[in-house]
């Protein structure tokens, strides 16, 4: 039953115990289901890749990330401009404010996370409270109408606090990393050490 590694891709199994799973596969028709010797089907592993790096891509914190208050504190000020007073209506008046932080460090994030005038409307007493209790905004979510202490918690402060700021790869992802190369090593052992995929059972029911 010794393990082969000459051949790791057709078997990692030795001939004695490749020849005694083939009389046992033979001989166990398991209540009339069968099973035959095929290999995986190329276009399953691509898709099974795919899945993986989807969820990985769409999950990751550059894509995945909640916007946070300190990229609208500019926004916020802005809203007391005359300029911003003095438009028309509020999609004028919100399209003045991008205007102005078109080409701002956080153009990016402001992107993807655009607001209505309304939404600024309900985001801006709270981030003005928390500018005056001297925080830092990026530890902040803004989660629809409300802005909220993110739920990331990295390294301690030297007053015992936690750093909330989202980082750019989630340690989530280093044991997801470590799970999945598992799974597949696993399975990929699992189904070699079966006998190579160029036998097919005989079963009791067919004929040779």
């Amino acid at each position: 039953m010794a393990w082969v590694m000459d051949q790791p891709l057709v078997t990692l199994s030795d001939t004695a115990k490749v020849e005694k799973d083939k009389v046992l596969w033979e001989a166990e028709d398991l209540g009339g289901i069968t099973e035959d010797n095929n290999r995986v089907p190329v276009p399953i592993v691509w898709l099974l890749l795919l899945t993986v790096l989807t969820a990985f891509a769409i999950t990751f914190p550059l894509w995945g990330q909640r916007p946070n208050a300190a990229i609208y504190v500019d926004y916020v000020k802005a809203m007391d401009e005359p300029d911003v007073k003095a438009a028309k209506n509020d999609a004028d008046a919100m399209a003045r404010i991008v205007a102005k932080y078109r080409s701002g460090p956080n153009q990016a994030l402001l992107e993807r996370h655009p607001l209505t005038m309304d939404d600024l409307r309900q985001i801006a007493p709270q981030i003005k409270a928390l500018e005056k209790e001297g925080v830092d905004l990026r530890e902040y979510n803004v989660v629809g109408p409300d802005v909220v202490l993110a739920n990331f918690e990295g390294n301690y402060r030297a007053d015992g606090t936690r750093i909330r700021l989202q980082p750019w790869w989630d340690k989530g992802y280093t044991i997801d990393i470590f799970y999945v190369i598992a799974f597949f090593l696993g399975v990929t052992m699992t189904i070699k050490r079966l006998p190579p995929s160029t036998w097919q059972p005989v079963h009791g029911h067919e004929h040779k």
